[in-house]
């Protein structure tokens, strides 16, 4: 059996479970479900029929406005393709006007199973209208978020999910996450609804618009949200292949055995540093790691833990932090935080980039630095040492051969699942927090 048709298999067999309690289009679910909401009411008829936990399957951190799209995209329908870490029995999704300078309205928007991976056609039998507060249309006003009701929907885990909404009318700068490594699809007119995906015929790798996605569910009891740069981000892995090292991390997660019951979301932005947001030629680089924590990584549904992937752009980019002190400070901020909202930190240890064009032995003299105070104590409450699983144990400044993308500063495939095989799973519940 081919990997498509098993796919196709598991996306079938999971529409056929749904559709034995529920018609398709089934109508909205929870009303007004906020994030940290408990079980959806039984007597709702979209409401999950067993017990469980709402927990985060899917997330990609809002970066900047889309470039070449000052007007929106007017009487379109945009088709996100995403890929869960765990399954469950109802969803909601999360729409994100951040970047927007006016209002943006959404007057239909829908939620399916891919048919194959990154395929735009829906599974049969499992396209879903999404509604939000029992209305097919939002408006989400300029720098806003809404989170849509939950549908039912037998949701597999490691499977490819169509997020789709369409704008009737131009709503200016596109909130859009700019280094997706998915392909996703663009149709104008409206075909939020088509499950065949033969009016998509344009190609980004842009998410647009949607931020998360949620899942009710008993396979997992919370979330590890992994907060990062381009590393984390996945921006050297195959496209379409979800081979970030969060995917690796995931797929340990659901396979071994005594493994804590989470999910994986990725909160990774391509360039983000600690100190300092993204310069206004670099928009794309996101603001600072301390101001987006709490909106990217402490409000995600049911997080438990994050993993703390940031550093390196701090020492690298413009005006280059060089004092290893201010950049473990910033850390440790990051962790205050966190423990604020009872959130446990594992941190990791900056990668090495020994022949990049910008590696300079001062900057490496940094690297260092704040690596052995990483590795002293705290700052985390617990420590993945990414550093020493990749380098190269014959020239420690530069990362293993097989483990390099080619550009000696992001992981290839290899050395992303180097990276996922690195985190002792038991450091995810370790015990009370680290003192500062």
């Amino acid at each position: 059996m081919t990997r498509n048709m098993g796919y196709a298999l598991l996306a079938g067999l999971a529409a056929i479970a749904v559709l034995v309690s529920a018609a398709i289009f089934v109508g909205a679910g929870v009303r007004g479900a906020a994030p940290d909401a408990s079980a959806p009411r039984g007597g709702d008829s979209a409401a999950p029929a067993s017990s469980g936990t709402w927990v985060g399957t899917w997330s990609a951190s809002p970066v900047s406005a889309e470039p070449g799209a000052p007007e929106g995209h007017p009487d379109s329908s945009l088709r996100n393709v995403v890929h869960t870490s765990v399954g469950g029995t109802a969803a909601r999704v999360r729409f994100s006007n951040l970047f927007g300078t006016r209002p943006l309205t959404v007057t239909g928007a829908t939620l399916a199973l891919a048919a194959e991976p990154s395929s735009p056609a829906a599974a049969p039998g499992s396209m879903r209208r999404l509604t939000f507060g029992d209305r097919a249309e939002v408006v989400i006003p300029a720098g806003s978020a809404v989170t849509s009701d939950a549908v039912r929907l037998n949701v597999p885990a490691a499977a490819d999910l169509l997020v789709t909404l369409y704008t009737p009318t131009g709503s200016g700068p596109v909130t859009h996450h700019s280094h997706a490594r998915q392909t996703s699809y663009l149709a104008r007119g409206d075909h939020a609804a088509d499950t065949d995906g033969a009016a998509y015929t344009e190609q980004t790798t842009y998410w647009r618009y949607v931020t998360a996605v949620d899942v009710w569910t008993d396979e997992a009891e919370g979330t590890v949200v992994a907060f990062g740069d381009s590393i984390t981000d996945g921006i050297t892995s195959s496209l379409g292949a979800n081979r970030r090292w969060t995917d690796y991390l995931a797929d340990r997660l659901r396979t071994e055995r005594g493994a804590p019951r989470y999910s994986v979301v990725n909160q990774g932005i391509s360039g983000n540093r600690i100190l300092l947001d993204s310069s206004p030629d670099s928009p794309g680089n996101g603001p600072s790691g301390l101001s987006r924590l709490e909106r990217d990584a402490l409000s995600r549904t049911g997080v438990q833990v994050v993993v703390v992937q940031l550093g390196i752009n701090d020492i690298l980019k413009s005006p280059q932090q060089t004092d290893p002190e201010r950049i473990v400070a910033g850390l440790q901020q990051l962790t205050r935080m966190a423990h604020e909202r009872g959130v446990r930190v594992v941190g990791a240890t900056l990668m090495p980039f020994g022949g990049h064009r910008k590696h300079t032995p001062q900057l490496e003299a940094v690297r260092q630095q704040v690596n052995e105070r990483i590795r002293r104590g705290g700052v985390f409450d617990a420590v993945v040492d990414f550093d020493a699983a990749l380098r190269d144990p014959a020239a420690p400044q530069r990362l293993r051969p097989v483990y390099d993308s080619g550009d000696h500063l992001h992981p290839s495939d290899s050395g992303f699942r180097a990276m996922a095989e690195a985190l002792d799973l038991d450091l995810l519940v370790g015990p009370s927090p680290a003192v500062l």
